[in-house]
C-alpha cells in the first residue's frame, strides 16, 4: 500500500515538473516576441492631400413642389391638369326675308296693313300686335312699318317702299313691252266658286273670277258688297 502511494506521489510530481518547464518555456517565447516587436520600427505613409469636401446646396422651397405636385393620392393638386371648355353656343340663324307690304287702310279701328307672308301667297290684312310668318307688326304708318321677330325678338324698321311689292306691276310693264301686248287680254272666265279662304276676322275671302250675286249663301257665309272709300270690296260674313 505504501509502494501505491509513494509511486503515485512520484508521478504526480513529475507531471507538475513537466508543466512548470513548459509554463516557463511559453513565457519565455512570450518575451522574446515582445522584445522583438519593439524593436522593429515602422516608417509611417506620405498623408494624402486634403481635398476639401463640396458644400451643399442651399434649401429652397421650390425643390419641394413636385411633393405637391406629383402626389399619387391627390392628382387633382397638380396646376397643369386640362379643363375642358363647354363648346361655343351655334351662331343665330339670318332674320327670314320681311313680308311683302301691298298697302294699308284704316275702316275707323286703327290702321292695317295688307301682307304677304311669302311670294305667291294670299294677302292678308294685319293689324298691329298681330303676327304673320315669324313676325309680329309693331307699327304701320304712311312712311314706314316696323316688324319684331319672334325668335328673338328683333326689331326691324323698314320704309314703305323699300317692302313694296312690286311684282304685279314689273308684269304689267312687261306685258306692255312684249309684242303680244297689242293684243287684248282674253275675257276672264267667271263662276259661282263660293266663299274663299277664312280671315283672322271672322269672315271668309272673296275669289277671283267669282260670280256669285251678292246675297248668295255657301257654308254658312252670306256674300257682303260693302263701298269703301277705295272702292267696292267684296266679302262672305257668318250667317247668324
Amino acid at each position: 500500500m505504501n509502494r501505491k502511494l509513494v509511486l503515485l506521489n512520484a508521478v504526480l510530481a513529475l507531471v507538475v515538473i513537466y508543466g512548470g518547464v513548459q509554463l516557463r518555456n511559453e513565457y519565455k517565447a512570450a518575451k522574446a516576441r515582445e522584445a522583438a516587436l519593439r524593436a522593429v520600427r515602422i516608417s509611417p505613409e506620405p498623408t494624402p492631400p486634403f481635398v476639401p469636401l463640396p458644400n451643399d446646396a442651399p434649401v429652397l422651397p421650390s425643390g419641394y413642389k413636385d411633393v405637391a405636385m406629383k402626389n399619387l393620392f391627390h392628382p387633382s393638386r397638380d396646376p397643369n391638369v386640362a379643363v375642358e371648355l363647354p363648346p361655343p353656343p351655334p351662331p343665330p340663324p339670318p332674320m327670314p326675308a320681311l313680308p311683302g307690304f301691298h298697302g294699308q287702310m284704316n275702316l275707323g279701328d286703327g290702321p292695317m296693313a295688307l301682307l304677304v307672308e311669302k311670294p305667291g301667297m294670299p294677302e292678308k290684312a294685319i293689324k298691329p300686335g298681330e303676327t304673320i310668318g315669324q313676325f309680329k307688326l309693331v307699327d304701320v304708318n304712311t312712311n314706314d312699318i316696323t316688324f319684331a321677330w319672334t325668335f328673338n325678338g328683333q326689331v326691324a324698321r323698314r320704309s314703305l317702299r323699300e317692302l313694296a311689292d312690286n311684282t304685279a306691276a314689273a308684269a304689267v310693264t312687261d306685258t306692255r313691252s312684249s309684242p303680244a301686248a297689242s293684243a287684248p287680254p282674253p275675257p276672264a272666265i267667271k263662276s259661282n266658286l263660293g266663299a274663299g279662304e277664312p280671315t283672322a276676322f271672322g269672315f271668309r275671302e272673296c275669289l277671283p273670277n267669282d260670280s256669285s250675286p251678292e246675297g248668295t249663301i255657301d257654308r254658312g257665309f252670306r256674300k257682303t258688297i260693302i263701298t269703301t272709300p277705295f272702292g267696292k270690296s267684296c266679302r262672305w260674313d257668318p250667317v247668324k
